[in-house]
């Protein structure tokens, strides 16, 4: 047991020095009862000491680790803990009390209002939410964190796949964030953690590439649903008269063109600015892609695209609040999508399935994995330095090579077909 004035730098002394053999234990000059202890492992943490005023043993609690907790903010909770327990106030009880009482629902809740949403994109913080509310909290959200067991999680696992079996897994490893931020930030006794080894689903590669028969399937259904549109049967519309058809909206036919056309992924193209989208230079800025900022090359297939549609609004692809004071891009395209399928004869194509046959032409059209790999905006740190030197030139022509095959099939920006080099669409 050693004292010194605790402060970042001594904590930063003490880090730095040889592990010791057993827990060590470094109490404040200035402030009786604040202290950390270091393990042999490594691990420092700050505590506060005090003695109840009714009596009885002394009792210690943990104010949080070194690292996650800083040395001024520590002695700030050190000094109010000590204070309250001088009043009266029983913290380490409340803090117990309020273990106990935290449920599973609360856990994820909060981290992931406090971490996620603060540390990730906007975007992760949703996806977290409806992995929450449609996953964990009609199985586990009740269940109190404390007591929860790992058999309770592997089952509510077992029932989750019944509905969704990557979902599930979703779900889990979500779990087991949140445990881990819990344990760290008091919320929950370090160590717990019962989502950890759960037996998850087998998960395996979807990617799916489109032939060039396929290809040209889905060129005529876009070209049928913006012109003279689908039967009723074929939309699903409850709505919709007998012998009705349903015309869609060019905004529709426009993003999947071009989600083909520049192998872009959904969010990117429904989310895609007009003030970020250079026609002349053919290149479209992305400021918060999936990897972060990334330039578009767009081919001149995917400008035609662009030039035809109507500008409406802030977004190229205009949602129902359009030109509206507050604007919001269109959420999903997954009812029009699943009637252009329905109609093409493509059941179970998924639109990021457009992404995979975009590299897919790439790839056996001749291309370098970097020069694809560049048009897709892959992140991936083995490769992303092997795309810095490539210039745009070839890249541009890559992007032409591409889209022109695949316009050829689907009718490109002009709606119309051309002669086509055969292909076989598989990487």
């Amino acid at each position: 047991m050693a004292s010194l004035k605790i402060t970042a730098t001594t904590v930063a002394e003490v880090m730095a020095s040889p592990a010791p053999d057993k827990t060590t234990y470094f109490f404040d000059e200035d402030i009786a009862g604040f202290g950390l202890y270091r393990t042999p492992g490594n691990v420092g943490t700050f505590f506060a000491e005090f003695r109840p005023i009714a009596g009885g043993s002394k009792k210690r609690i943990k104010l949080g680790r070194v690292g996650t907790l800083k040395a001024n903010d520590a002695r700030e909770a050190a000094r109010r803990a000590i204070a309250n327990a001088a009043l009266g106030k029983d913290l380490a009880k409340d803090r117990a009390d309020q273990r106990a009482s935290i449920t599973v629902k609360d856990l994820v809740a909060a981290y992931i209002e406090e971490s996620v949403a603060e540390k990730k994109k906007a975007s992760s913080a949703e996806f977290y939410r409806t992995m929450l509310k449609k996953h964990i909290a009609p199985t586990l959200g009740s269940s109190r964190a404390l007591t929860l067991t790992r058999v309770e999680v592997q089952r509510a696992h077992a029932v989750m796949s019944k509905e969704a079996r990557i979902s599930a897994n979703r779900a889990m490893k979500l779990l087991a964030a949140a445990y881990s931020w819990g344990s760290k930030n008091g919320h929950i006794p370090e160590g717990l953690n019962p989502a950890q080894g759960v037996d998850l689903n087998k998960e395996s590669a979807r990617e799916r590439y489109l032939t060039e028969a396929e290809m040209v399937r889905l060129g005529e259904a876009l070209r049928e649903a913006e012109t003279v549109g689908f039967a009723a049967n074929v939309t699903d519309s409850k709505h919709a008269p007998k012998g009705q058809r349903v015309v869609f909206s060019s905004s529709v036919t426009a993003a999947i063109r071009l989600i083909m056309l520049t192998g872009c992924r959904l969010r990117e193209i429904l989310h895609l600015r007009w003030s970020e989208v250079d026609l002349e230079r053919g290149i479209a800025f992305l400021p918060d892609s999936k990897t972060g900022k990334k330039a578009v090359i767009l081919s001149t297939a995917a400008v035609s695209v662009l030039k035809d549609i109507p500008r409406i609004g802030q977004f190229v692809i205009a949602s129902e609040s359009a030109g509206q004071k507050n604007e919001k891009p269109r959420a999903d395209l997954k009812r029009p999508w699943a009637a252009i399928c329905k109609r093409s004869e493509l059941d179970g194509l998924r639109i990021h399935d457009l992404r995979h046959s975009f590299a897919s032409v790439g790839a056996w059209s001749g291309l370098g994995l970097p020069v694809i790999g560049k048009l897709l905006g892959h992140a991936d740190a083995k490769t992303t330095q092997r795309y810095a030197h490539i210039a745009d030139d070839p890249a541009r022509r890559a992007a032409d090579l591409i889209a022109n095959q695949i316009a050829s099939a689907i009718g490109g920006g002009d709606g119309q077909a051309s002669d086509r080099v055969p292909w076989s669409g598989v990487a």
